[in-house]
Formats: C-alpha cells, structure tokens, sequence
C-alpha cells in the first residue's frame, strides 16, 4: 500500500533534518518506511522541496528489476577545489571517506519536460564537457546493513557530495585503467569499467525519466552515471592522485566542514 502523503513528508523531514545537522540516525519509523520505489522516489523529492537547495546535478544508473537509481545532487555539496570541504556526518570515521570514481557530464543545455521523448542525438547536443569527478559517499543512516533498496534510494543513494575535476582529454570510454595513490602509499591500480557498458546509457535513461515526470534537466547541472571501481576508501586530509588513464589526470585532498 502507498504511503499517505503525511507519512511522505514525515520521512522526508526526518531525512532532511539529518542532512542539516550532520547528525545520521536509525532506520525510520515503519509507519513512513517506503516499501516501493515510487513511494521512495516521492520521499527523495520532498527532502528536496524541504532543504530548499537547488539541484546542482544528479546521479543515475539504468534501472534494474527492483532498483531504480537516482538521486539529486544538491549545489552546496558540488566542489571543483584542490581542498575539498566536506560536510560528512559527525559519527562517521574521522580520518577516511568513502568516494566513487565516475565521470560527470556537465550540461550546456537544457533538457526541459516535455511529451515527446528525447532522442540520444538530442542529449548530446545538451551536453557541454565530461569531467573526471568522484562522488562522495555517506549515509543518513547510522548502519543502513540489511536495509530495503527503497530506504536507500529515499535517503538519495548515498549520495553526500561531488568532486568535479578536469574536463577529459579524450572521450569517455566504457574501461580504462585506474590509478591512485594517496600520499606516500603504495599506487593502487584496477581495470575501471563502466557498470552499465557505455558510460552514456544512464544519462539517456535520464533525461526521460525526469521528462516524463515534469522535471528535466538543466543547464549547468552535472550528471554522473556510476562507478568504475566500486567504493574506494581514501584517508581524509591527505592528498590523493588519480589516473584515468587516458583520459585525466588529478590531484585532490578531502577535509570535514
């Protein structure tokens, strides 16, 4: 059964209240637990209406048999700087953060609601440059184990912030090697590969996702679509390089607001 529209705006409130203090909490009530994916889509969306923060971007990945990947990325928590301030919740780890290595596609142009559907020609077009990015990554949830998919995606996917970094040197692509280290530890380095096969593919999904739902996308709005390396965990404080092989390279430390 949907949940009603007050139990929407309670969870949305509490998830809210937890983002603007810093302060992350236990599973919410069952009375406002979204069950289904449409009630969790509802609940992100009042959080978005309650904080009062534009949408600075959003994350994405191909919907899958009982998940629907998508989240708002809000303008505060989007950072370009060398020193990255990170407003991470107050009882998680002091001395390390949890980032994702992705590529972001920052659009030159709008992608407003309409009726008919966006083609993929239609999107490129929107899109301005793809930029090296991680996600940061935090929960709401003091231990999210065990959760509903819908709990995490009311609660934006984890999704804490963005790290946008330089504008590739070639186009993207599904795989490449990926290189970090950080400070004077040993180099790290895996085969990234995009989840979805074409780094491209979420973004199309979308861009018609929000259409259809009266949204769009806007013009200077950053878009990632999933990680080539799963969750890295990086200390905080400390300077860490990272190699996309090919396509950029970085440097960026994190530090907590």
């Amino acid at each position: 059964m949907p949940l009603p529209p007050e139990q929407i705006t309670h969870a949305a409130s509490e998830l809210a209240a937890r983002r603007t203090s810093g302060k992350t909490g236990p599973r919410l009530p069952e009375s406002c637990r979204p069950q289904e994916l449409e009630d969790a889509w509802q609940v992100q969306q009042a959080v978005t209406r309650t904080l009062g923060q534009a949408v600075g971007g959003w994350k994405a990945s191909l919907p899958s048999a009982g998940k629907l990947v998508v989240g708002p990325i809000y303008q505060p928590a989007i950072s370009r700087a060398a020193l990255c301030s990170v407003p991470f919740p107050t009882d998680s780890s002091p001395d390390s953060l949890k980032i994702e290595t992705e590529l972001a596609f920052l659009l030159a142009g709008d992608l407003p609601a309409r009726e008919q559907p966006y083609t993929e020609a239609e999107i490129d077009v929107a899109v301005g440059s793809v930029h090296a990015a991680l996600e940061i990554c935090a929960s709401r949830y003091t231990d999210p184990t065990g959760f509903a998919f819908a709990e995490m995606l009311a609660d934006g996917l984890v999704n804490n912030g963005l790290w946008l970094g330089p504008e590739l040197a070639a186009p993207e692509a599904a795989a490449f090697e990926l290189i970090w280290q950080a400070g004077e530890q040993p180099r790290q380095t895996v085969q990234g590969k995009h989840p979805n096969g074409h780094p491209r593919a979420p973004l199309y999904w979308l861009a018609n996702f929000l259409r259809e739902r009266g949204l769009g996308l806007k013009a200077g709005q950053a878009v990632i679509t999933g990680s080539y390396a799963g969750v890295l965990t990086v200390p905080a404080g400390e300077v860490v390089t990272f190699e996309y092989a090919g396509l950029a390279r970085f440097e960026v430390a994190f530090r907590r607001s």
